[in-house]
């Protein structure tokens, strides 16, 4: 499946029960696809979602609605069978939202450019936590729902743990040489994987955050821009020059490279009924 969006994405999400995906544009725009594997994707919505960039996309909710969070520092939350507004948060963040995830089945965690992140209650309304995790871009993060821990990465080389029911920073790791750009948690939650700007893949033990573990240098001379968990063993990593492999974790390896996508970065990726769909830069 290939999707011409005509504007540069910068951010993607499947639909948890139905063949639908939504991808987020640098216009501001919000596009709502139908696909199958028999034939060509339909647009179902393009809405003008935002003033500025649409940075992140995630479907909350159970699917009824499509949550975005912008460059304007707004979250805003449609409805996916009418593409109406069903809520409108401004001035969520003090500075433009960078990433966005879901976190439980009404709640979602928003990071910005300074390093805030915050959690929501998605049919409340309202605000659950707020983190001063990091010093820079929160690039992205991960839920551990046994511990009740929200993990983020940063452009200041650092993995914070916020602890939801304490409402504070529970720690920060050490300061890496490079920046962190995607995390994910694997071999049952026993291992943090983080993807970096300078190719290396860093892996934390869990529990002990201020320094990695482990380090897999062998992957990519590029930047590590995403991370998609595959199951607890391995991980389909996205690379800035465009190749999309799947690797191994402890044994680290590279099983096999899965596909590539000319010379364009793979900055996200997600699955959605056993497929994966790829967002790039042109």
């Amino acid at each position: 499946m290939e999707l011409s969006l005509g504007s540069l994405p910068f951010g993607l999400d499947f639909h948890p029960s139905d063949q639908l995906v939504a991808a987020a544009l640098i216009t501001g725009d919000l596009h709502l696809y139908r696909y199958n594997a028999d034939s060509p994707p339909q647009k179902l919505l393009d809405l003008h979602a935002h003033e500025e960039s649409c940075r992140a996309v995630r479907f909350v909710n159970g699917g009824q609605a499509m949550l975005t969070g912008s460059t304007d520092r707004s979250i805003l939350a449609t409805d996916v069978e009418t593409g109406a507004t069903i809520a409108r948060l401004e001035d969520s963040h003090e500075d433009a939202i960078y990433s966005l995830i879901n976190v439980t089945e009404s709640t979602v965690a928003s990071g910005d450019d300074q390093g805030c992140i915050k959690v929501w209650d998605t049919r409340q309304r309202t605000l659950c936590n707020s983190f001063d995790a990091h010093e820079e871009y929160v690039s992205d993060m991960t839920f551990a729902a046994d511990a009740m821990k929200l993990l983020g990465t940063s452009g200041d080389g650092t993995l914070s743990v916020c602890n939801l029911r304490k409402n504070t920073v529970q720690t920060r790791s050490e300061f890496s040489e490079e920046e962190l750009t995607s995390v994910v948690l694997m071999k049952n939650g026993r291992k943090v994987v983080c993807g970096s700007q300078s190719g290396t893949v860093l892996l934390y033990s869990w529990g002990y955050f201020k320094d990695c573990s482990d380090r897999f240098v062998g992957l990519s001379p590029n930047s590590v821009d995403a991370l998609l968990k595959l199951d607890e063993d391995r991980v389909i990593t996205g690379s800035e020059n465009g190749l999309i492999s799947l690797v191994g974790i402890l044994p680290n390896r590279i099983i096999q490279p899965i596909a590539e996508h000319s010379e364009y970065p793979i900055e996200s990726l997600a699955l959605g009924f056993g497929r994966y769909i790829k967002r790039f830069r042109k």
